[in-house]
């Protein structure tokens, strides 16, 4: 695990503890069933730190080469607004959200609605939905 210390509640905010919420995910024993599991479980992959789980989640033709993440920003929360598809028979869905953040003492958000995609029975985050 990336962090020093493994969270007992789930950063996406579930209410499920984090040993059955994300981590499984993260440590790549299971795989997200559904495009909105995949955006929580990388929310949370921001909010400890994990890098190499946010990469390895995003699809192969938007993915960077490397990922830095900001160790200044502390992840407050995530807010689900819509989704589209992404269903577990589904190949495409989309996931509106807003993540909250403070970074310096200000804090902030970001709102995306996010694209993904289902390949070999594996969601993959694609990108920003124009």
């Amino acid at each position: 695990m990336p962090v020093a210390e493994r969270p007992t509640r789930c950063p996406c905010l579930s209410g499920l503890p984090y040993s059955d919420c994300c981590e499984p995910f993260h440590l790549g024993t299971d795989a997200a069933p559904t495009a909105e599991r995949l955006m929580r479980s990388r929310y949370s992959a921001f909010a400890i730190g994990d890098a190499p789980y946010l990469l390895e989640s995003w699809h192969p033709i938007t993915r960077p080469r490397t990922l830095e993440l900001d160790r200044s920003i502390e992840w407050l929360s995530l807010t689900i607004i819509g989704r589209t598809g992404g269903g577990m028979l589904d190949t495409i869905g989309t996931v509106e959200f807003v993540a909250r953040y403070r970074s310096d003492g200000q804090r902030g958000e970001q709102h995306e609605n996010s694209t993904f995609v289902r390949e070999d029975r594996r969601w993959f985050y694609v990108s920003a939905a124009d």
